[in-house]
């Protein structure tokens, strides 16, 4: 079977997702609805942007991780509690609506 070839992204876009993926409280879900890539390929792309060591160490950290899967989340913990003021400008847009 053929992988997905991922999307090309730009350095910011990279920077990013990898900042979102490392994030506890970001959960897969919330980079597949800005960016539409799925966990793995998240993983692959943790996987080739990181050094070895590196990738093993976040993969360890959230592997199994209930808040990074919202269907493992507590009942009435929502995404939007765990927001930094800087991300409610993102959520959900391709690109950050700065002026």
């Amino acid at each position: 079977m053929k992988k997905q070839e991922l999307p090309v992204f730009t350095d910011r876009e990279l920077d990013r997702i990898i900042e979102m993926a490392w994030e506890d409280r970001t959960t897969f879900d919330a980079i597949q609805i800005q960016f539409g890539i799925k966990e793995q390929d998240v993983i692959d792309l943790m996987r080739r942007e990181m050094k070895e060591s590196s990738f093993r160490m976040w993969r360890k950290r959230v592997q199994g991780r209930k808040t990074k899967h919202a269907a493992k989340r507590l009942y009435g913990i929502d995404d939007a509690r765990f927001k930094c003021s800087r991300q409610k400008h993102i959520t959900h847009n391709k690109i950050s609506k700065r002026k």
